[in-house]
């Protein structure tokens, strides 16, 4: 495949994932808001992962800044995500 091909075929699998994820998250009932948002920062930690091999492969400028820049996203979201699912937990809890 050609360049332009690979780029077509990745830019129509990266349209249909915004879709398909749009239809998926905006069916979810309020009651299942709290699990998914942990589904979620598990998937943010292994974009972490993805991350720091990204950062520390290879001699490519570009490369690191990019990985530098998702690790740094994928913490905000996961640390973010942590801190919203207690606030939502702690709304449950019996008060003194």
């Amino acid at each position: 495949m050609d360049q332009t091909a690979l780029l077509i075929s990745g830019l129509t699998i990266f349209m249909l994932a915004i879709f398909v994820g749009w239809e998926v998250i905006t069916k979810v009932p309020p009651t299942l808001h709290t699990p998914l948002m942990s589904g979620s920062n598990a998937i943010s930690g292994i974009t972490i992962v993805g991350a720091l091999l990204s950062s520390g492969a290879g001699d490519m400028t570009t490369a690191k800044i990019l990985g530098m820049l998702a690790l740094v996203l994928a913490t905000v979201n996961v640390v973010g995500g942590f801190y919203v699912t207690h606030r939502m937990l702690s709304m449950f809890k019996k008060k003194k």
